[in-house]
């Protein structure tokens, strides 16, 4: 796999630890801003609805820019708005910098994840989005707990300095190393952007971003609320958090790698085996997370699996939308985000039921299954043989 890739992959490091690391900062958060939990949980969502709008519109807006340029301008910006976070006393301003800094991750993620799939041939799209992707399994493993126990000891506001303070060398790492421009000059035969848009009506790049937003919502409702399940349902200490998020980071590394090796070829293989078992891992956790070491493996398990699918399923959106060259990275980031984005919305209701903290579990476990019944009658377009485009 090309460098370029790998120093893609740190400045996705630095936005996805941004992404995922509220799971640890909310109490924290809640508290020194006078609103409650739920409320403070909806920042995540702020970040996804702030990237399931920014992916299509700077890509759209950066699709004629060399991609370097490009790359280093939203790692600015997303610098800049967590400078802006990491000062304020105002939950509003905070909201509003989480969406900007999505925009601006938005913009990296889908310029990335085009010039990843330049980069390498046309059959390795598989192994190239896991490279890039292993910036956000090591941020869940190593970024998110480091962010989390630097919230703990020396304030939420901490965290915010420090995923700002990564921004640099990222950036540092997109000019060294990304070139300026890795299409080919030519781009006569490009398609116009109306051309790639109507890429979306195809219902087979419909029918994998749609199972992707829903396996990825139902992540992003667990994981928003891993904290008050640890301390509050299995009773342990609160730098427990931070063991339990490196443990699904963990989890999350060995499933987007074995899923790199074969969801270029098989990527039916992947769901159809992991798909039953993501689905019934979510309820097991919530009837056993009141005894640790249930909750322990079974968090390592959960972050395997979500992986594993989430990201098959985003590869498949990348192949689909080979018609749209310039744009397919951006609806690969939307179909994510928008997961991203209405997972934690439904998981936030669910706490005021009588679920209480285990809510957000059982509220995953029924947006998997719903994705298996929404697949199993259609897993022939998912994998159905091969393209001349790509392998299925």
């Amino acid at each position: 796999m090309p460098l370029a890739l790998y120093l893609l992959a740190m400045a996705v490091f630095a936005m996805a630890t941004s992404e995922f690391m509220l799971a640890g900062l909310l109490p924290g958060i809640a508290a020194d801003l006078d609103v409650t939990v739920g409320t403070a949980g909806t920042l995540t969502s702020a970040f996804a609805i702030g990237m399931v709008v920014g992916a299509p519109l700077m890509a759209g807006l950066a699709r004629n820019r060399p991609a370097r340029s490009g790359l280093l301008g939203f790692v600015v910006v997303f610098a800049a708005a967590h400078v802006l976070g990491a000062t304020t006393a105002s939950f509003p301003v905070l909201f509003a910098t989480r969406v900007i800094a999505a925009l601006a991750n938005a913009g990296f993620l889908a310029v990335a994840l085009t010039t990843a799939a330049r980069l390498v041939a046309a059959d390795q799209k598989g192994r190239a989005l896991a490279v890039l992707l292993s910036g956000t399994t090591a941020a869940t493993i190593a970024g998110v707990p480091a962010g989390s126990v630097l919230g703990s000891l020396l304030g939420w506001r901490a965290t915010f300095w420090a995923v700002a303070a990564l921004c640099l060398p990222a950036a540092l790492g997109i000019l060294k190393g990304v070139p300026a421009s890795p299409a080919p000059a030519d781009t006569s035969h490009r398609p116009a952007l109306r051309a790639e848009l109507v890429q979306l009506t195809s219902p087979r790049l419909a029918l994998v971003m749609l199972l992707g937003a829903l396996v990825n919502a139902a992540t992003f409702a667990s994981f928003t609320f891993l904290a008050p399940v640890v301390t509050g349902t299995a009773g342990l200490g609160e730098l427990w958090v931070s063991a339990v998020l490196v443990l699904f980071g963990l989890g999350s590394f060995v499933g987007i790698t074995v899923a790199g090796r074969v969801s270029d070829h098989r990527p039916g293989l992947v769901l159809t085996l992991g798909g039953p078992l993501l689905a019934l891992g979510w309820p097991s956790l919530a009837v056993l997370a009141d005894r640790p070491a249930a909750l322990l493996v079974l968090v390592f398990l959960q972050g395997a699996l979500s992986f594993a699918l989430g990201s098959t399923l985003i590869t498949r959106v990348l192949y689909e939308a080979s018609g749209a060259p310039t744009m397919a990275g951006s609806y690969a980031t939307a179909a994510f985000n928008i997961g991203a984005a209405i997972g934690p919305l439904l998981a936030a209701a669910s706490l005021g039921t009588a679920l209480s903290k285990l809510g957000p579990l059982w509220v995953s476990g029924l947006l998997v299954a719903l994705a298996l019944l929404v697949a199993f009658p259609l897993r022939g377009v998912i994998a159905p043989g091969r393209s001349p485009e790509a392998p299925r």
